[in-house]
């Protein structure tokens, strides 16, 4: 079970946010102290970080230098202060990831998922979402994300999408996505495909995703 350390000094935020990742299967614990948050997270020896900027005493920029200084934790601030001056900062303090106030617990989620994976390597069958190049597409509840953006799919573009991304840097055949979609591909025309790939590259292109899926002359379909 992996370990969060909640820095936020809204009681409110920061019990909904305790909640809903206790419910996710994580070890959840809030700060208490802010004038001694680097001694809470040596004793509680964290997985990640959830990190506000707005803190009494001392703001995050401060605590996630300090952090940085004993450890590499992945540490994801969660701000309403999202200038581009605020996201500069944050990362050039050791940020990994940015989230806006208000948020969305689900796009939260899928983000801590998506930085554990990367930094633990723990394996996507453990996880419950997958993270390509901006696009997070959570498996719990199918849903897919950009940028905290939703991007609305069908059944079958969801599959697409799914099976493209769990098999990143492989060409994926027409044949085997036709198979994969279809029980019976006798009686679907060759050309559905074409028409769902198309649909799914319209969606993504729409969410600022220009060329994520490649089409491989002759072989298939690709995402790098």
């Amino acid at each position: 079970m992996f370990k969060i350390l909640v820095v936020e000094d809204d009681a409110v935020i920061s019990s909904l946010t305790i909640d809903y990742l206790r419910k996710w299967q994580f070890e959840a614990q809030a700060i208490t102290d802010f004038d001694n948050v680097l001694s809470e997270f040596l004793a509680f020896k964290p997985d990640l970080v959830l990190l506000d900027i707005n803190l009494p005493i001392y703001d995050g920029y401060y605590w996630c230098q300090k952090i940085r200084d004993i450890s590499k934790v992945p540490i994801i601030f969660v701000s309403s202060r999202n200038s581009n001056m605020d996201l500069v900062m944050a990362m050039n303090m050791g940020g990994d990831d940015f989230v806006d106030k208000p948020f969305s617990f689900e796009v939260l989620i899928a983000k801590i998922n998506a930085l554990l994976r990367r930094t633990y390597d723990y394996t996507l069958e453990n996880s419950q979402v997958i993270e390509h190049n901006g696009l997070l597409l959570n498996l719990e509840n199918n849903t897919v994300f950009v940028d905290d953006q939703s991007i609305t799919l069908s059944k079958n573009e969801y599959q697409l999408l799914y099976l493209l991304m769990k098999n990143s840097g492989k060409i994926l055949s027409r044949e085997k996505l036709l198979r994969a979609l279809w029980d019976d591909t006798r009686f679907v025309d060759d050309n559905t495909l074409t028409v769902n790939i198309t649909r799914l590259r319209k969606k993504l292109q729409a969410a600022g995703l220009e060329n994520f899926i490649e089409t491989k002359v002759g072989q298939g379909y690709v995402i790098n």
